[in-house]
């Protein structure tokens, strides 16, 4: 029966690779979502038939995928597209409160995992225990912020007081310092101090960091979550925690990499909360004032441009999300396209409020694959584009990143928007994006602001094209 456990755990770690692997792309992500449910039903079907499995044991199981199998299916027919990054955060805090239980389980009760008896562990369970500990608690505090912060039920700005920086670090001695002695003694009083102190520096590391750098956190936390599973798993002896554990952290750390590449910012700044940064005070570069009044157009002048243009692109960003245009875009372009012209729809890595966030919601509206196309593939385009449609993104189109070295988004790759023959920008206002950058893109000669809700200003264009 062991040999039978290994082999499905085995199988079972080979789809959850192969589920990785489907969700990097949009054309594969269904099949990829497929592999994860067959491997997970098999992982779940495994550890029921583990030998020594009671009947009251199995009736406790089943009842706990009743009811979070109920609480997500009813979480997934009701969540809008747009909450999803919040969900996300919300999520992974279960995974790490999933972990600070799993850990209180083998302390407490080691006979149950075949690692000793009360107060007489073998000597390694210990440190997996604490470390599994620490980092699940530190993602539940830290991915309770972030939730609150994407959700708006807490502000988006970075909340700093002074010797901020000093006090985690004297934390996180402190913490490795109650590990080494848990480890030694194993005190019941030491397991909970550091539970305790590991909430707190979840807490304390996500609350300086501001809303530009929410993307990084929540692929931060992900990985976070992965490694106190796999920590788990080396506590409780299941190899399948242990390997798709590491494939979630080992997978998120190195997507939050890329993402910080891709925003100009230093993983650990991003980490140790914003350490040795000055506080998240961005340069604005020069003032509204010293430039040229910015064009406001009206979603007539936009329709009647378009409808005469031959190449357009189309730009999505987090105003898109927030005001759900995803689906009158979409009939924009299509509209569009029997007027003979080609749309395509540009992506920046780190548009929205979570990797994929665009690529997620232009999928919910049913656009074709083809027409979606990243940073890389997309910049060339432009200088041949007629229209940039630009629907809610800021800081990923500001020309600020490469013109304005004072600017604190110099350095990070944008959509060359400016080099189209004419951008439409469509916002509420004249506000900066989260970076807090005036964008230069607003006073281009070039440019036309359509001030206004996303999806009406839209829809607007879209009443106009029909006529």
């Amino acid at each position: 029966m062991a040999t039978f456990q290994t082999l499905a755990y085995l199988v079972a770690s080979v789809l959850f690779i192969l589920a990785l692997r489907g969700l990097s792309h949009p054309e594969t992500s269904r099949q990829g979502n497929q592999f994860g449910m067959v491997g997970m039903a098999i992982a779940i079907v495994a550890t029921l038939l583990t030998p020594g499995m009671h009947g009251w044991g199995i009736v406790l199981i089943l009842a706990g995928l009743a009811i979070g199998g109920s609480a997500g299916a009813v979480l997934a027919s009701r969540i809008q597209m747009t909450a999803l990054p919040q969900l996300v955060a919300a999520f992974h805090s279960l995974v790490g409160m999933a972990a600070v239980f799993v850990a209180a389980a083998a302390f407490y009760s080691p006979q149950s995992f075949g690692i000793g008896t009360p107060g007489h562990t073998h000597r390694a369970p210990p440190v997996e225990i604490s470390v599994g500990l620490a980092i699940g608690a530190i993602t539940f505090s830290g991915s309770v912020i972030a939730f609150l912060k994407l959700d708006g039920r807490m502000s988006g700005a970075p909340i700093i007081f002074k010797g901020q920086h000093m006090l985690n670090a004297a934390l996180g001695a402190l913490l490795v310092l109650l590990v080494i002695a848990f480890v030694a003694t194993g005190s019941a009083w030491l397991f909970w101090l550091i539970a305790i102190l590991s909430f707190a520096l979840g807490f304390l590391l996500i609350v300086p960091i501001g809303g530009a750098d929410m993307p990084v956190v929540v692929s931060m936390l992900n990985s976070y979550s992965g490694w106190a599973a796999a920590g788990i798993g080396f506590t409780i002896g299941n190899l399948l925690l242990i390997v798709t554990g590491s494939l979630v952290g080992a997978s998120g750390a190195i997507l939050s990499y890329i993402m910080c590449k891709g925003m100009n910012r230093s993983i650990i700044n991003v980490l140790l909360g914003g350490f040795g940064t000055d506080g998240g005070a961005a340069a604005a570069g020069p003032g509204a004032a010293d430039r040229a009044p910015v064009k406001a157009g009206s979603p007539e002048d936009a329709a009647f441009i378009m409808k005469n243009a031959q190449k357009i692109i189309v730009v999505p960003g987090y105003g898109m999300a927030v005001a759900q245009a995803q689906q009158v875009l979409r009939e924009m372009a299509d509209l569009l396209k029997k007027e003979g012209a080609e749309v395509s729809y540009a992506i920046h890595p780190v548009a929205g409020r979570m990797p994929g966030h665009m690529n997620v919601l232009l999928a919910e509206a049913n656009v074709p694959y083809d027409e979606v196309k990243e940073l890389e593939e997309i910049n060339p385009e432009f200088a041949d584009a007629d229209v940039a449609y630009v629907i809610g993104a800021n800081d990923v189109t500001n020309p600020a990143a490469k013109t304005d070295k004072s600017s604190a988004i110099y350095g990070m790759p944008i959509l060359d928007v400016e080099r189209a023959k004419t951008v439409f920008f469509v916002k509420r206002g004249m506000a900066s994006g989260y970076a807090g950058v005036d964008n230069e893109l607003f006073f281009r000669p070039n440019t036309m602001m359509l001030f206004g809700d996303a999806k009406k200003v839209t829809q607007e264009i879209v009443q106009s094209l029909q006529r």
